[in-house]
């Protein structure tokens, strides 16, 4: 509560034209991944709204409790769901993903929405990676190219043999520097696109 409280008021100081929302993946852009965030998006009026241990129900709430209260952001960067694993079928994973699409669509109707893929996590082809595989394939019907654009970057954090790059995530599901730079190299073609730069 105390980041979501911190959030808000970075929130009510507005001038933002950029926000990642998700959990402790998308937290790690203010630690392992600040050197990375401020070479791509220090001079893009950016805001991380990551919360270590969210879930798609939890970021559901902070939509609706100040975290993008009285900003316009032109670009949300969205990637949640992975805490959801355990306790959720991919059913209901992608439900809470498509319904936090629905929320930013409907308090941020200007806003494009870049929806990622949820990450792969673990090693080789497990229960986890398949049921994720199957959420990437239903929410990726959510992009209709005008204000929803979906996004699978997970590959990229795979070697050869299909296994995570211990380089880009050492414990096989936080995002090290190697990680958070693989991110936003491979985002950065849409970023530029939505946000409306010319490069």
């Amino acid at each position: 509560m105390k980041v979501h409280a911190s959030l808000n008021e970075k929130a009510k100081q507005g001038d933002v034209d950029l926000v990642f929302l998700g959990d402790s993946i998308t937290e790690g852009w203010n630690d392992a991944g600040k050197d990375v965030w401020a070479k791509f998006y220090g001079a893009r009026k950016a805001l991380n709204l990551g919360i270590s241990g969210d879930r798609t129900q939890h970021v559901l709430w902070r939509l609706d409790n100040g975290n993008i209260a009285g900003i316009q952001p032109k670009l949300a960067v969205v990637m949640i769901g992975t805490n959801n694993y355990s306790d959720n079928t991919a059913e209901e994973i992608a439900a809470g993903i498509k319904a936090t699409v629905e929320k930013l669509r409907a308090k941020l109707p200007e806003t494009k929405v870049l929806l990622l893929g949820i990450f792969p996590r673990d090693d080789k082809r497990n229960e986890t990676r398949d049921k994720f595989a199957q959420v990437n394939q239903t929410i990726a019907k959510l992009d209709d190219q005008k204000f929803v654009y979906f996004l699978d970057i997970g590959p990229k954090f795979l070697l050869p043999d299909g296994s995570l790059s211990k380089e880009a995530m050492p414990d096989l599901l936080h995002p090290e520097a190697k990680g958070f730079e693989i991110w936003a190299e491979a985002i950065e073609p849409q970023v530029v696109k939505l946000l409306g730069e010319k490069k």
